[in-house]
């Protein structure tokens, strides 16, 4: 007789995936997330958050982070333990920190600098950290159920 041992869920799940630092590379970027995150347990309005912030932060790896012949990576982690999806994207630009465009006085009638902005609207927390040996990884929290995030 053969006895079936009961196991728990995966406290996490993750998805991590390299794109050219192109235009292109970033729209994937956020077609593949928007695709995984449909297969995952996470609620609707959530997935939308972090499907806009994987696109501000691939189009910002793509724009300011690129260097010839060097790719970004976009890691989606779902830890359900914690109650959190994290999307980091790196990129091969660690000289080059994001900056907030409120920080930099961007212009009311710019077409462009408010992806950061976008992010910290959408996100329960965000942050950089370096990449050894040259690149930096932005990322952002979301939280999966009703409460926010510490920190």
């Amino acid at each position: 007789m053969s006895a079936t041992t009961p196991r728990l869920a995966a406290a996490s799940r993750t998805f991590t995936q390299q794109f050219s630092s192109t235009r292109r590379g970033a729209r994937l970027a956020r077609l593949l997330a928007a695709e995984q995150l449909r297969t995952w347990p996470v609620p609707p309005a959530v997935a939308d958050r972090a499907e806009q912030i994987v696109a501000e932060l691939a189009a910002n790896a793509a724009l300011h982070g690129s260097l010839q012949g060097r790719d970004f990576r976009l890691r989606l982690v779902l830890d359900t333990a914690v109650g959190a999806l994290r999307v980091a994207v790196t990129d091969a630009r660690g000289e080059r920190p994001p900056v907030l465009s409120a920080d930099i006085g961007t212009p009311p009638d710019s077409e462009s600098g408010r992806g950061l902005v976008l992010v910290e609207a959408l996100a329960d927390r965000w942050g950089t950290e370096p990449y050894p040996p040259s690149g930096k990884t932005v990322w952002a929290e979301c939280a999966i159920a009703a409460r926010r995030l510490p920190g």
